[in-house]
């Protein structure tokens, strides 16, 4: 029998919210699963009932052929006895330890020799052997990233668990601790799942995806595929395809269907499986802008329009445009300057099928 993380979940809170979620994930060598979704979906809400700190409704939790929970067997390990590493959005360091006093924390069962050899083997691995007479105080927050981290490796888990755990830095510390991270995660051989709603994490630190939005699971599969074929619009939206448009199937024909949306036509690769309605999803980085009225090539679509709006984001922005119906694009700030972009100014759009 294959190893596997399993759940069938559901969750209601006393303000009404509900949580139902469901997915069978395999347990691969070092294999990182991502919790995606919004602000309030029920990420956290899952993770925490892996975890068993909470504990769902009904349903069950299965890992590696154990059941950790069966509401209907009233069954429920508690979470010292699940073996898993987690680590919170906050760290929740110790302040009244040292560095080695909260490597230490998990690691009572062991006599002291074994005990300190853990600890400063997990230290040396996270960079962080210097810190260890310090306090959480002492640190920075990375500093107290790896700490943390090294406090949920140190007594070698079956299995990782981290709640948003880039969150608590400021965006160039995030940047820099992101591709460590997911070496950490990569060299330490456990599964992890991590939560976070972040895309750019996400990318970087996942090889599989669960979506989910409104308390549901909406989509399970490797990363780049959710991206680029999400499942619905709720997964569209969920994962920043800024543009989703309800259509109606026209033709089909040679590998290609033709979708209108409005006043606007959409050739696209063919699924294989479009009904006559549908949602056609565009990533606004996927459209390329020029000066109207443009010339036909084999970019297959070519939208005319005129600038409705223009924001300027850093060295990106972001333009939508009118061309049938709304649409938002991503340039750099460099080709927005180079085409005069205001409101008003007529544009053409291009869009490969592909990336429809």
């Amino acid at each position: 029998m294959a190893r596997a993380l399993s759940f069938d979940i559901s969750r209601v809170y006393l303000r009404g919210a509900r949580v139902e979620a469901r997915a069978e994930l395999p347990l691969d060598d070092g294999l990182v699963t991502v919790l995606f979704g919004p602000s309030g979906s029920g990420k956290t809400t899952v993770l925490r009932a892996i975890a068993g700190v909470d504990r769902p409704d009904r349903g069950t939790i299965r890992f590696d052929g154990e059941v950790w929970f069966d509401a209907e067997a009233r069954t429920f390990v508690p979470p010292q006895k699940r073996r898993v590493g987690l680590l919170f959005q906050d760290y929740a360091l110790f302040p009244h330890l040292s560095i080695a006093g909260n490597l230490a924390y998990g690691l009572g069962r062991l006599k002291r020799p074994e005990r300190e050899a853990r600890i400063h083997q997990t230290a040396e691995r996270m960079r962080i052997a210097d810190l260890l007479r310090r306090r959480p105080a002492e640190l920075s927050g990375g500093q107290r990233q790896r700490v943390a981290l090294a406090r949920a490796l140190a007594p070698k888990p079956r299995l990782l668990l981290l709640d948003e755990p880039l969150s608590a830095l400021d965006a160039p510390t995030r940047e820099e601790l992101r591709g460590e991270l997911r070496r950490t995660l990569e060299e330490s051989g456990i599964p992890a799942v991590v939560v976070t709603h972040d895309r750019i994490e996400a990318l970087a630190l996942g090889d599989r995806m669960v979506v989910i939005a409104s308390g549901r699971v909406r989509q399970v599969g490797a990363v780049p595929e959710v991206f680029s074929a999400p499942a619905d619009a709720e997964v569209a939206r969920a994962v920043g395809t800024e543009n989703v448009l309800a259509v109606r199937l026209v033709s089909r024909s040679g590998g290609l269907v033709k979708v209108r949306a409005g006043g606007l036509e959409l050739t696209a690769i063919d699924p294989g499986h479009l009904e006559d309605e549908a949602f056609a999803c565009i990533r606004a980085e996927d459209i390329i802008l020029e000066e109207a009225p443009g010339a036909p090539s084999s970019a297959q679509n070519l939208l005319l329009g005129t600038v409705a709006t223009r924001f300027d984001e850093g060295v990106l922005t972001r333009v939508g445009i009118d061309c049938g119906a709304r649409l938002v694009v991503l340039v750099t700030g460099r080709s927005a300057d180079a085409l005069g972009l205001v409101p008003g100014k007529p544009i053409a759009a291009r869009v490969k099928a592909p990336s429809v």
